[in-house]
C-alpha cells in the first residue's frame, strides 16, 4: 500500500507545484487511486503560506482541498495560522482588514467542504470587551459550514515567538476541540498547546497541559497538532522525543502537521508525522518540501521519509558543545537554501549580487545562492584593494567558474585613494576643534569595506529585482568584527547565524554532497581567515582574523556557552574547553580571551540591531527576530566582583 500512496502523493505534488493536469485528468487519476485506498485516509497538508497574503494562501488551500475531495479522503489538515500566514507581525494590529479577509476566505473555503473535513489555522477576532484583539484559531469545516473552532490556549513569548503580543489565550474547552473523522474521534491542539507536558519538561512555562486535559476529559482516538514550528539546531531531537513521550504517556496516537517554507528569519522544515499509541513513529512526510502527505490512520507502518542526513544519529544526544558539526550540516544547508529561495520569491527579488573575496564566508554564501536561485541569477564581484593577495583574487575567479555564476573584477584602489584624500583634509580641520583624534583607527579598513558595499548596492539599484547580500558570519558578528555599511550591508544575510567552525565543516560537506563535487577550491578551505583590510605590524602580512580576535574553536565555544548555558567569565574560566584539550592555554591567556570576548561583544550590540534579515539556524541566536538586547546595556558585569573588591569599595565609601 505504501508504494501506491507514494506514487499518488508524487503525482499530486507535481500538480500542486506546477498545475499540470486539467480538471478531467485530476478526476481520472483520483478515480483510479481511490478504489485502492483504505477507509480511514487523511492528508496532512504540509504547505508553504505567505504571511499576510490571505488570497494566495486560500487559493493554495483550495487546490489541496480539491484533491482531497476527489479522493474522498476523510480530512485535509493544514498547519497553524495557515490562512493568514505565519509568522504574524504587527501588521495584524495595524491592518485589521487582513483578519477580515481571513474570516471571509474561511467562509468561502467552508463551502468546499463536504464529506471531507477541512481543518485549517486562521486568525480570528476577539469580540469580547477584554483581552487582546485576536485569537490564534483552528477551524473545522464540514458540510459546507464551520463546524467548530478551536482556540489556542498556550501563547509563547520566548525566543522567536511573540504570540501574546497579538492573541488572547483561550480556556482549554475540551469539548470544542473534538471532531469526528470517519469512525474516529479526534482532539485538536494548536502548536504550543502540545509543548507543556509536566512529566517531560523539567520546568514548565504554563500551569495547564491542554493535551492532558483533552485526553482525560474526552478520550479521543487520536490527537491532531496543527503547528508552525521552526527548525533550529537540536529542535528535531526535542520535538521527536516530546511527541513520542506524549503519545506513549497518554496511550493516544498523535498526528502532527507542520508548516514548511520560510518566513523572513524563520524557517519551517515540515516533516509532519504520526506517532502511534506506543510512541512509535509510524509515518513522516518529507523535510523542506511541500507535500500532500496521505496517511492511513489504521496503518502502523506508513511512509517514513528520512530526516536530513545525520539528525537520526543525534535524536538522543545530550546538550554539549561539539566541534563535530557533521550531524547538522545537511539540515543547515537545507534551512539556509530554503530561506534564500523563499525570501527572494516572497519579496519579489530574483537576482543576487555579492562580493567574492576568495574567503570562506563569501564562498559559502555564493554556493548557497547558486543552489537556491540558480547560478545564472547570481553575480560575484571581486573588488581587490592594494592589500588583496593574488591568491584571493584567483580563488574568487576559480570559485565563480566552478559554480557557473557570473563574475567580474572591479578594483577599488581609486575609490580608496579619493576617499582617503577627502578624509585627510576633513580630519585635519576637525581636529583643530576637537583634538581627540585616534593614533590608530580603523578608517582605512572601513573605507575599503564601504567602497565594496557601494559597488554592490549600485549593482542592486541598477538591475531589476536584484538584492545585495551581506556575508558576515555569526562568530564575527558577535565580536563586531564586521563593518556597518560594509560587509554587514545587504538585504539578506544568509550565514549570520552560523559560526566559523561550522562554516569550515559546511564547506567540506558541500564539496562532497553537491552534484558538482569540489566546487570550492581547497585553498579557500585551508587558508586562515582574514579580511585583508590591514597589515599586521608584527608579521608585515595581512592581519588574520584569529590574530585580531582569538582561535575560532575557542571563540565558538564561548558563544555556545553564553547562548545555551548562560555562562559568564567566572563560569568559564575553570571549565576545560575543547580547544584546551589539543592546545596549551595558560590561565592568563584564557582570562584575556574571555575578557576580550565580553568586551567586544558589549560594544558590538549596536551592530546586531541593524543586521539584515537572516535565517535562524542555531539552537540560540542573536538574530533580533529572537533576541533583544538593549544597546545601552554595554556596562553589564560579565564577571563577578570579588569579596575583596566589594570590601574595598565599602571602605572607600565609609572613608575607612
Amino acid at each position: 500500500m505504501n508504494e501506491v500512496i507514494e506514487k499518488l502523493v508524487d503525482l499530486i505534488d507535481k500538480d500542486l507545484q506546477n498545475d499540470i493536469y486539467k480538471p478531467e485528468e485530476r478526476k481520472e487519476i483520483a478515480d483510479k487511486y481511490k478504489k485502492l485506498l483504505p477507509e480511514n485516509m487523511i492528508v496532512l497538508a504540509q504547505a508553504n503560506p505567505i504571511s499576510g497574503n490571505v488570497k494566495y494562501n486560500a487559493l493554495k488551500a483550495q487546490k489541496w482541498i480539491e484533491w482531497a475531495n476527489l479522493l474522498s479522503l476523510k480530512a485535509v489538515i493544514f498547519p497553524e495560522m495557515f490562512l493568514i500566514g505565519y509568522p504574524i507581525g504587527d501588521f495584524i494590529d495595524r491592518f485589521p482588514i487582513v483578519v477580515e479577509e481571513c474570516n471571509e476566505w474561511l467562509e468561502a473555503l467552508a463551502k468546499l467542504s463536504g464529506k471531507t473535513k477541512i481543518i485549517i489555522g486562521f486568525a480570528e477576532f476577539n469580540k469580547e470587551k477584554k483581552g487582546k484583539n485576536y485569537y490564534n484559531s483552528v477551524a473545522v469545516l464540514a458540510d459546507g459550514k464551520i463546524e467548530t473552532i478551536v482556540r489556542k490556549s498556550l501563547l509563547p513569548t520566548y525566543a522567536e515567538f511573540n504570540d501574546y503580543r497579538h492573541f488572547e489565550p483561550s480556556d482549554v474547552n475540551s469539548s470544542s476541540r473534538i471532531t469526528s473523522i470517519g469512525s474516529k474521534r479526534a482532539g485538536i491542539v494548536v502548536c504550543e498547546d502540545g509543548w507543556n507536558d509536566f512529566d517531560f519538561f523539567d520546568k514548565n512555562l504554563y500551569s495547564t497541559d491542554p493535551v492532558e486535559v483533552l485526553v482525560k476529559e474526552q478520550s479521543p482516538d487520536f490527537i491532531i497538532n496543527c503547528s508552525a514550528s521552526i527548525t533550529r539546531a537540536k529542535k528535531e531531537q526535542l520535538k521527536h522525543n516530546m511527541l513520542s513521550f506524549a503519545a506513549r504517556k497518554h496511550n493516544t496516537p498523535i498526528v502532527y502537521v507542520n508548516q514548511v517554507g520560510s518566513g523572513e528569519c524563520l524557517s519551517f522544515e515540515g516533516a509532519s508525522r504520526v506517532y502511534d499509541e506506543n510512541g512509535r513513529l509510524i509515518a513522516m512526510a518529507k523535510s523542506y518540501e511541500e507535500q500532500f502527505f496521505i496517511v492511513d490512520l489504521d496503518d502502523k507502518n506508513g511512509l517514513i521519509y528520512p530526516l536530513p542526513k545525520g539528525l537520526e544519529k543525534t535524536l538522543n544526544s545530550q546538550k554539549a558543545f561539539s566541534l563535530d558539526h557533521e550531524p547538522d550540516l545537511e539540515r543547515t544547508y537545507k534551512t539556509i537554501a530554503q530561506s534564500i529561495r523563499d525570501y527572494f520569491k516572497k519579496t519579489g527579488f530574483k537576482r543576487a549580487v555579492l562580493g567574492l573575496s576568495g574567503g570562506l564566508d563569501s564562498t559559502i554564501c555564493a554556493v548557497l545562492l547558486a543552489d537556491a536561485l540558480g547560478a545564472h541569477n547570481v553575480f560575484g564581484v571581486s573588488m581587490p584593494s592594494r592589500i588583496t593577495s593574488a591568491e584571493s583574487k584567483n580563488d574568487a575567479k576559480t570559485l565563480a567558474d566552478n559554480l557557473g555564476i557570473n563574475f567580474i573584477e572591479v578594483p577599488i584602489k581609486d575609490m580608496f585613494d579619493v576617499t582617503r584624500g577627502k578624509f585627510d583634509a576633513l580630519f585635519s580641520e576637525m581636529n583643530d576643534k576637537w583634538n581627540c583624534r585616534y593614533k590608530n583607527s580603523y578608517t582605512n579598513d572601513n573605507i575599503q569595506a564601504r567602497a565594496r558595499a557601494t559597488i554592490l548596492w549600485g549593482v542592486a539599484n541598477e538591475f531589476e529585482s536584484c538584492l545585495s547580500i551581506a556575508t558576515s558570519d555569526k562568530s564575527e558578528v558577535y565580536m563586531g568584527y564586521a563593518t556597518i555599511n560594509g560587509d554587514m550591508s545587504g538585504g539578506f544575510a544568509p550565514i549570520a547565524d552560523v559560526t566559523k567552525t561550522k562554516l569550515f565543516a559546511l564547506a567540506k560537506w558541500l564539496n562532497e554532497n553537491r552534484d558538482v563535487k569540489n566546487a570550492i577550491p581547497a585553498s579557500i578551505i585551508e587558508k586562515r581567515p582574514g579580511a585583508e583590510l590591514a597589515i599586521n605590524p608584527k608579521t608585515g602580512k595581512p592581519l588574520l582574523a584569529e590574530e585580531a580576535l582569538m582561535p575560532y574553536e575557542f571563540l565558538d565555544e564561548v558563544i555556545w556557552r553564553v547562548e545555551n548555558l548562560h555562562q559568564s567569565i567566572n563560569d568559564m574560566i575553570n571549565v576545560e574547553f575543547l580547544y584546551e584539550k589539543k592546545a596549551s592555554v595558560s590561565k592568563e591567556q584564557k582570562q584575556e580571551w574571555l575578557e576580550k570576548f565580553f568586551r567586544r561583544m558589549s560594544f558590538a550590540v549596536y551592530k546586531w540591531s541593524i543586521l539584515p534579515p537572516a535565517p535562524i539556524v542555531d539552537a540560540r541566536s542573536i538574530n533580533n527576530r529572537e533576541y533583544r538586547h538593549p544597546i545601552i546595556a554595554s556596562g553589564i558585569n560579565y564577571k563577578k566582583t570579588t569579596p575583596e573588591e566589594k570590601l574595598e569599595l565599602l571602605k572607600r565609601y565609609l572613608c575607612i
